[in-house]
């Protein structure tokens, strides 16, 4: 282990050969990517930096790389445009089952392969997470948040950042935006749904695999509904829609909120023939008959 505190100002590569059992990233502008591995060890790779130093950490198990000037607690309201003068790459490889905090202003992340518990907070800037198994938190306040094939629950909290989960693998949804879009797409096989999606102005569509099993209770108050499944109730023709009822044995659970949003309730295929998710939802059967909304997907936006 490099003597701690570290201060790097310039590209560089580390190996840290204790244990690392939690990490944490604060970057400005640039990218971070965090993978999960087998190794007990630790990499870090700094391919580029400009700007103050980065510093580098380790106490105990936990591994920093920070600005001195970014703190995790009150992360999200960092807006000193002085400080954005800065820009950074880093890779790290940690192990699968360290615990991982990442928080990101104007920088993208990427977190894969991570088995112990994430958290990413981001003031601008994408974030996409694959394959993790341990439970998920992320806040944004304007980013984008794409999850695919987790398997842990996924917490999700934005101003107008969309959410898009692919093969949503048997965890719980819970996400809340005032204006983000939000698109789950639940993978065949997985455990009873447990979804609850909140949005004030936002378009919010499920696809469900098939035999779904949940109890549902999707509402809005002026926006469009589109329900693909026979058992399912919609009511309310002016105003105010909802769609009720339950799937198979209702074990699961399904409630989508929104207030001027559309929601859009589909069929994922029963077979693997085509792609894990199509935005467009091709195979997807028409509206039932008699529903609120017409056919396809809310407002006509292909989800």
């Amino acid at each position: 282990m490099p003597e701690s505190p570290l201060h790097v100002a310039e590209p560089t590569t580390l190996a840290f050969d204790e244990p690392v059992t939690a990490l944490n990233v604060r970057v400005v502008n640039g990218m971070v990517n965090v993978v999960g591995t087998d190794s007990g060890s630790a990499r870090l790779e700094v391919t580029e930096i400009d700007g103050p130093p980065l510093v580098v950490t380790y106490d105990a198990g936990t591994l920093t790389v920070a600005y001195d000037d970014l703190p995790w607690k009150g992360f999200l309201k960092w807006l000193d445009r002085k400080g954005w003068r800065r820009h950074a790459v880093v890779t790290l490889a940690v192990p699968g089952a360290a615990s991982v905090e990442v928080g990101v202003v104007g920088a993208g992340a990427v977190v894969s392969g991570v088995r112990g518990r994430t958290a990413v907070r981001g003031v601008s800037g994408d974030t996409t997470l694959v394959g993790l198994s341990g439970p998920v938190r992320t806040e944004t306040v304007s980013g984008n948040v794409e999850a695919q094939n987790l398997t842990g629950d996924l917490g999700f909290h934005s101003v107008s950042g969309d959410l898009t989960v692919i093969e949503g693998a048997g965890g719980s949804v819970r996400a809340d935006s005032v204006s983000g879009d939000m698109v789950v797409d639940l993978d065949p096989g997985a455990r009873p749904a447990d979804i609850r999606l909140n949005s004030v102005s936002g378009e919010i569509a499920i696809r469900l695999a098939q035999p779904a099993d949940a109890r549902v209770e999707a509402n809005t108050t002026s926006g469009a509904v589109s329900n693909a499944f026979d058992d399912l109730r919609v009511s309310g023709q002016w105003g105010a829609k909802k769609i009720t009822g339950t799937l198979g044995a209702g074990s699961g659970q399904l409630k989508a909120t929104t207030v001027s949003g559309s929601i859009a309730l589909l069929r994922r295929p029963p077979a693997d023939g085509d792609d894990a998710f199509d935005a467009a939802f091709p195979d997807s059967p028409e509206p039932s008959p008699g529903e609120s909304g017409g056919p396809g997907t809310p407002s006509g936006k292909v989800l």
